[in-house]
């Protein structure tokens, strides 16, 4: 089993022990007594604060981290030996000292004696904040011939999401208790996998504020959305790959319906910067490191990229997304297979159909601006085309509406001509209005006309700043949640070849939303 530990780092004993009081009600397994947040420390306040938890029986690791590692306060190497030791002797379950100061020989004499004489159990660990170590695998193992019994604990910052499979592979082949973790916005799927690959624990902050090292989850947040005392070794895996991505609803969505449903599945958000080359390097690593991963959802920008992926060297390539040119959706199949979809067309255009009350052939001849060029804006312009509207694309980058205009035979123009627009029906299909940035529009008020129907693709709010103008300019108004819906669905179906719940997917959107 992989234990949570939620660090207790207030700066005094009173805020401490509030901390220790508030934890124990997230129930995690371990609080860690982070008593370099301490000021003033001495071992009088680690006395005080460890009979303070024993008598809420609660496990504790103590750590009085190096300021080399992390640590708050530039406390002497010596003070902070002194409260590791006086700790093992006070009868704590676990002290945190660095690989770095272990190797010193006083350091290891002193932590060595204290050890002997109880049965507290000593955690080695080496951090790196500025990247990744020069090479995990060596350091293990030199960890693990300094200490055999010790539980070893390497983290680090990733630069990529890529990074992460470094430590994906450590704990897959460790021959010890082991807490490997990468730190970071980067790094946030290894402190969610890290039971089902067999970490001893991983780390979760009492609160979205109140984390210790960059990336840590809330406690809550790890146990409800990501479904942790679910998590088995056998737990497929699933993900939205994006770049941002934590804006996402998917999570929440396909989770809610795995529990609802009793699916042994977890669905991650992968955040995945760069181009090309890096969206690449991930799939194959997915592929290579055989962590059940089945399948991704794949949001801005890399639609294009899991085209050409699936095109070089996928298996199969549904028809509509090679005629649209966005795939939103990948299957990791048996053998490694990987297939390629898209679902916004459908989701889309049954969106516009339901929320219009009409049949897709009333759309014939009707005008239609499309602001954006990217793969939303594709699935859109090639199911309006399908049924004979009248298309025009604006976008901030001509060549690209240019582009897409071509391929489907409509008129383009620069974005600031969208503020001109007669047209009946105008779909947003790219970010701007998305949270955070919730009070930009892609058009003003003034543009929008009275009886035109206005569709946002943003989901999230579920009322954007453009629809609020809509409303106001009493304008018919259909919001992205819709379509994310009828996306989802089919994705879930594609994932799983069963369907999903609908009405728990709309109760989760507007439990978030709302």
């Amino acid at each position: 089993m992989t234990d949570i530990a939620i660090p207790i780092s207030a700066s005094n004993l009173t805020d401490a022990k509030a901390q220790v009081e508030l934890a124990i009600t997230a129930s995690p397994d371990i609080l860690e007594l982070r008593t370099d947040y301490l000021q003033n420390l001495t071992a009088d306040m680690l006395d005080e604060l460890l009979a303070f938890t024993a008598s809420k029986n609660q496990p504790v690791i103590v750590t009085c981290r190096d300021p080399r590692q992390g640590g708050q306060n530039d406390y002497p190497l010596d003070l902070r030996i002194a409260i590791l030791t006086r700790a093992a002797s006070a009868g704590a379950d676990f002290i945190d000292c660095e690989y770095e100061n272990y190797r010193n020989e006083d350091t290891f004499a002193a932590i060595r004696q204290a050890l002997s004489s109880s049965n507290t159990r000593l955690i080695l660990s080496a951090h790196d904040f500025s990247g990744c170590f020069k090479d995990l695998g060596a350091l293990y193992e030199e960890m693990l011939a300094a200490d055999p019994e010790a539980i070893h604990k390497l983290v680090y910052t990733p630069a990529h999401i890529n990074d992460c499979f470094q430590a994906f592979k450590l704990l897959k082949n460790k021959r010890s208790d082991a807490i490997v973790l990468a730190m970071g916005p980067h790094g946030v799927i290894t402190r969610i996998l890290a039971k089902k690959l067999g970490a001893f624990l991983t780390f979760a902050s009492l609160d979205e504020i109140a984390e210790t090292a960059p990336g840590q989850i809330a406690i809550q947040t790890l146990k409800s959305l990501y479904r942790w005392d679910n998590i088995t070794p056998n737990t497929r895996l699933f993900g939205v790959i994006g770049n941002p991505v934590a804006h996402s609803l998917s999570p929440a969505i396909f989770n809610a319906c795995f529990d609802k449903q009793g699916i042994d599945a977890l669905y991650l958000p992968i955040l995945l910067a760069g181009e090309g080359d890096q969206f690449d390097s991930f799939i194959e690593n997915v592929i290579d490191a055989e962590m059940d991963f089945h399948g991704f959802s794949v949001t801005i920008p890399h639609k294009a990229h899991a085209l050409d992926y699936v095109e070089r060297k996928g298996d199969y390539l549904e028809q509509l997304a090679a005629d649209i040119g966005a795939v939103n959706t990948l299957k990791i199949g048996f053998d490694r297979i990987v297939s390629g979809y898209n679902t916004d067309y459908a989701g889309a255009m049954d969106a516009i159909e339901s929320a219009l009350a009409v049949g897709k052939h009333s759309l014939h001849s009707v005008d239609v601006a499309i602001i954006g060029a990217g793969g939303v804006a594709r699935a859109l312009v090639a199911g309006l085309s399908d049924v004979g509207a009248s298309i025009t694309i604006y976008n901030r980058t001509l060549e690209k509406a240019k582009s897409l205009a071509e391929e489907f035979n409509c008129k383009y123009a620069p974005l600031p001509k969208a503020h001109e627009t007669n047209a009946r029906l105008i779909v947003n299909c790219t970010s701007i209005g998305m949270h955070p940035n919730v009070e930009d529009s892609p058009l003003p008020q003034e543009t929008i006309k009275p009886g035109t129907a206005v569709f946002d693709t943003v989901y999230n709010p579920l009322k954007t700043k453009l629809l609020q103008y809509a409303e106001q300019q009493n304008a018919k108004t259909i919001n992205g949640a819709e379509m994310f819906i009828r996306q989802a669905m089919a994705q879930f179906k594609i994932f799983l070849a069963k369907d999903a719940d609908e009405n728990q997917i709309r109760k989760t959107i507007l439990k978030n939303l709302l």
